[in-house]
């Protein structure tokens, strides 16, 4: 049974799909840095910057997400 209230923890398969989330940021993010190297002639400092900054920005979402699922089910064991 699906707990549909407001404040439930996401299912299981909601949070295995962080991963996905954070290879596609890190993909989205290398391949506007390797537009930028082709474009600009700046190789390989584009895709470096580009790949950095989607490991950054990914992890950043995958830890947010997580710390929320966390608290979530914290709260709902203490309940």
């Amino acid at each position: 049974m699906m707990d549909d209230r407001p404040g439930s923890s996401p299912p299981p398969m909601a949070l295995a799909g962080l991963g996905f989330e954070l290879l596609a940021a890190v993909i989205g993010f290398a391949f506007v840095g390797y537009w930028i190297d082709r474009h600009y002639e700046t190789a390989p400092w584009g895709l470096i910057i580009g790949a950095i900054l989607g490991i950054v920005g990914g992890l950043y979402n995958f830890v947010r997400v997580a710390i929320r699922a966390s608290r979530r089910s914290a709260g709902r064991a203490d309940a």
